[in-house]
C-alpha cells in the first residue's frame, strides 16, 4: 500500500475530494481515484472520507493507493522507437494509429502492451492497472513523443512537472488555409462539448488552455505551423486552431473531412506531431530534451505542398 499526505490550502478550500485529488496526483485518472476513495482509501482528519466530501483549509488528506497489480493485458513484442531511456523514464516516438493505453474491449496493440514487453516489471503503478507507466497521452492519430515512468517516485515527479506546466512540448502541424499572422496565442478554456461528450469545446467553465503558434511556411491553401503548449488539455491544439478557422489537415472531428488532400492521400486523422519533449530528470535534476523526427507521411506531404 502506497501512502500519500496532502494539506489543503486556502485556494483549495471548498473543493470536492474526488475533484481535487486528480490535480494533486497529475496523471492519475479521476475514475480510478473515485474507486479508491469509495473503497475507503482516503482519510481526512483520520476519518474515512467519501468522494463528495467538501474539503476545508488545513485538512490533512491521507491517501492509500493499492500496490500495483499485474494488468490482465498481454505484453506484446511491438517494436518501439525509443528516443531516451534510463532506469527511471522512457520516451517513445509513438507511431500513427497506436493507442496509448488499453480500454474496455481494446486490450491489444497499445503503447502499454509494448512497454510491458520492453520494460518488464519496471513500470510505475500510480495510474492504475490499465495504465502502468503512463503519465500523459496523445491521441491515437497524433504521432511523436510520449514519456512513461518506470517507478512511482519518477511518476510523481514527472506528473508534478505536467501539473506546473513546466514540461516543454512543441508540436508540428499542417492546418487548412493560410494563417494571416506569423505568430499568435490562443488563450481559451476547454471543456467537454455539451452536445457531444466525446468532443472538446471552448467553454467559459472549462480549464484554462493556452497554445502559442508560429508559422513555419505558407502554401497555397495550407499552413505549416509550430505549436508550443503552455497547458496540455485534451485535443487542445486541434480545438484552438479550429477556433481560428484553420483546423488541422485530416482532423476527422474538428476539421473538414472533404479536404482534397484527405481524399488524395487517404489521410488517417489529424496531421499533428509531438516533436519536442523537455523535462527535468526526476532523479538527477538534469534537463533532458528529446526530438522525434517527422513521420514519413508528414514529410511527404510537406514535399508535395
Amino acid at each position: 500500500m502506497r501512502h500519500y499526505l496532502f494539506t489543503i490550502e486556502e485556494e483549495q478550500s471548498g473543493e470536492r475530494a474526488d475533484k481535487l485529488l486528480p490535480s494533486l496526483l497529475e496523471g492519475v485518472s479521476r475514475s480510478y481515484l473515485q474507486g479508491v476513495i469509495k473503497d475507503g482509501g482516503l482519510k481526512v482528519g483520520g476519518k474515512t472520507a467519501k468522494p463528495s466530501l467538501k474539503l476545508k483549509e488545513g485538512d490533512i488528506l491521507e491517501l492509500y493507493l493499492p500496490e500495483a497489480v499485474t494488468p490482465d493485458i498481454p505484453a506484446e513484442n511491438i517494436p518501439l522507437d525509443v528516443l531516451y531511456e534510463d532506469d527511471d523514464v522512457i520516451v517513445i516516438n509513438k507511431p500513427k494509429g497506436m493507442v496509448v493505453h488499453p480500454a474496455a474491449g481494446h486490450y491489444s496493440g497499445t503503447l502499454v502492451n509494448a512497454l510491458m514487453y520492453h520494460c518488464g516489471d519496471s513500470l510505475s503503478g500510480i495510474n492504475g492497472v490499465m495504465r502502468p507507466g503512463i503519465v500523459h497521452r496523445i491521441d491515437k492519430d497524433t504521432t511523436g513523443s510520449v514519456i512513461a515512468c518506470k517507478n512511482d517516485p519518477a511518476h510523481m515527479a514527472i506528473s508534478e512537472q505536467f501539473k506546473e506546466h513546466s514540461i516543454i512540448r512543441v508540436y508540428k502541424a499542417i492546418c487548412l488555409g493560410r494563417l494571416k499572422d506569423d505568430e499568435g496565442t490562443v488563450d481559451a478554456p476547454l471543456g467537454r462539448d455539451v452536445n457531444d461528450r466525446k468532443k472538446m469545446a471552448i467553454t467559459p467553465g472549462g480549464k484554462r488552455a493556452v497554445t502559442h503558434y508560429k508559422v513555419l511556411e505558407r502554401f497555397e491553401d495550407y499552413t505549416y505551423i509550430e505549436c508550443r503548449l503552455e497547458t496540455g488539455r485534451t485535443h487542445q491544439i486541434r480545438v484552438h486552431m479550429a477556433s481560428l478557422g484553420h483546423p488541422l489537415l485530416g482532423d476527422p472531428i474538428y476539421g473538414k473531412s472533404s479536404s482534397p488532400l484527405n481524399k488524395r492521400f487517404n489521410l488517417e486523422g489529424q496531421t499533428l506531431h509531438a516533436q519536442i519533449l523537455g523535462f527535468v530528470h526526476p532523479k538527477t535534476g538534469e534537463y533532458i530534451e528529446t526530438s522525434a523526427p517527422l513521420p514519413g507521411y508528414f514529410s511527404h506531404l510537406l514535399e508535395i505542398l
